[in-house]
């Protein structure tokens, strides 16, 4: 079951065609992953500090399906899609919110992988009670 973060584009997001740039699309995908985190009970913030982990990106993928545009409000999708060992993959879907009785346009889908990681990089297990709240996630 995904998580449901809203955001409104704002005109910093936008090119000169009044369209999304491209790469506003991730930094969405994030404030999606740090709210499911959030809507956990649980924070990013501590997972750094207290816990010691980090979570480099190692891969992200984004397909774009419509253009959002400046004052749209966008509504983030995201869900945890993979965990095994020190990997984790999210899914995300971006969609341009609808009046009421109206169904939402797809704007966007991606994926991102992580590892979790010590500051020096090398590999560690996610603290187990991330981990448990992220598989009963994915198990709806």
């Amino acid at each position: 079951m995904p998580v449901t973060t809203q955001v409104r584009v704002r005109y910093a997001e936008t090119d000169q065609m009044g369209i999304v740039y491209y790469a506003n699309y991730l930094v969405w995908f994030e404030i999606g992953r740090v709210e499911l985190l959030r809507s956990l009970g649980l924070a990013y913030s501590q997972l750094e500090t207290e816990h010691e982990c980090i979570l480099p990106v190692v891969e992200a993928s984004c397909r774009y399906r419509s253009p959002a545009k400046y004052d749209d409000e966008i509504l983030i999708e995201t869900r945890p899609v993979l965990l095994r060992g020190s990997v984790i993959k999210f899914g995300y879907r971006i969609l341009r919110k609808a009046p009421a009785g109206e169904q939402p346009t797809l704007l966007a889908e991606g994926e991102t992988v992580h590892v979790v990681c010590d500051d020096q990089l090398n590999k560690k297990a996610l603290p187990a009670h991330y981990a448990v709240a992220l598989r009963a996630l994915m198990a709806g």
